[in-house]
């Protein structure tokens, strides 16, 4: 924080978007990373994992009292100022001023989230002339022809397209044979998509702990490994270069489908961080990661939006029929 400059006072804002974005403004004022504030909350007696920030911050409607708390508390505000805080979200939610929030399980419409690579340029924008219609270049029988032919061989590519995205996802890898399953066994792990050249991993540089596929070719970060938690369960242990030691999980108790399948600290009683990893297919096709003690009962960890795509999001979904994008091998490390 600056010294001599003022704490953000929430006391004239109006609605709830406002209410997240002085919420913010707090959060830069403290100065303070996502796994300082948690390690501040800690020094106070609370529980404030990073992800929770991270999710309060990114969501359109007013957190629980109860975490805003200790929320401002971490972020050095005192407790005569909190109870402002406090009370301009009472006034709020007495005032029903809620924008909309995310339907369960609906995604939001990010590139992370439709399994796109956020640092990947679009498409550019045609240029002018490009068009076909009036004043947009010839139009005599030539032009005729070749539009007639770029359109064949679009065509003759996306069917050979096609061919190849089955052939991937019968056999894994189009000219590679199918890969035997590996069981889960204590210790070091890489995580990969079954029948994929895809592993599980975070994005560098990034605080939500948000998991993806990648190539694993590219993946070790954070690096994975099993530990038993009794009762044929497991946790998946995750250690962070620059946060540490810490466990996949899914927020909120599994309370909302679809949501995110995320690495933070481990121990925090609002998450689900104890899993069973179940054979699929006769022979094993893979095996499911499946939430214990999920509050929405028959999910299983899942890779959502393109599963052909690097960077596709994981997330808590209905276990499939078919289990597609549900199941996983556990390669050791060399």
């Amino acid at each position: 924080m600056t010294p001599g400059e003022h704490a953000p006072d929430p006391r004239e804002v109006r609605n709830p978007a406002e209410f997240l974005a002085r919420l913010q403004a707090l959060k830069d004022w403290s100065g303070l990373t996502y796994r300082e504030l948690s390690a501040r909350a800690e020094t106070h007696g609370d529980v404030l994992p990073r992800s929770t920030v991270a999710n309060m911050l990114a969501r359109p409607t007013l957190p629980r009292e109860e975490l805003l708390t200790v929320f401002v508390r971490a972020c050095g505000v005192e407790e005569g100022e909190a109870e402002h805080w406090r009370a301009v979200r009472r006034e709020l939610a007495g005032r029903g001023v809620y924008e909309r929030a995310p339907e369960p399980g609906e995604a939001l419409d990010t590139p992370e989230d439709r399994g796109e690579d956020p640092d990947r340029p679009g498409p550019a924008a045609p240029g002018p002339g490009s068009g076909d219609g009036e004043g947009g270049g010839p139009h005599g029988p030539g032009s005729r022809i070749r539009r007639a032919l770029v359109a064949a061989v679009a065509f003759a590519g996306l069917v050979l397209a096609g061919i190849s995205v089955v052939a991937f996802l019968r056999d894994g890898h189009a000219g590679h044979p199918p890969r035997t399953p590996t069981a889960p066994a204590a210790g070091d792990v890489r995580i990969r998509v079954a029948g994929t050249d895809f592993c599980l991993g975070e994005r560098r540089g990034t605080r939500t702990g948000q998991v993806h596929q990648l190539p694993c070719a590219a993946a070790g970060f954070p690096r994975y490994s099993l530990a038993g938690a009794g009762g044929g369960r497991w946790r998946i242990v995750s250690d962070h270069p620059d946060f540490g030691p810490g466990c996949s999980g899914i927020p909120s108790g599994g309370r909302i489908p679809g949501a995110p399948y995320e690495d933070s600290e481990c121990g925090d009683p609002t998450r689900v961080e104890s899993f069973a990893l179940e054979a699929y297919g006769t022979p094993v096709e893979g095996y499911r990661i499946v939430p214990v003690g999920s509050a929405t009962p028959g999910s299983c960890v899942t890779v959502v939006g393109d599963r052909s795509a690097a960077w596709a999001r994981l997330a808590q979904a209905p276990c499939a029929p078919d289990a597609a994008g549900q199941l996983f091998d556990f390669d050791r490390w060399d």
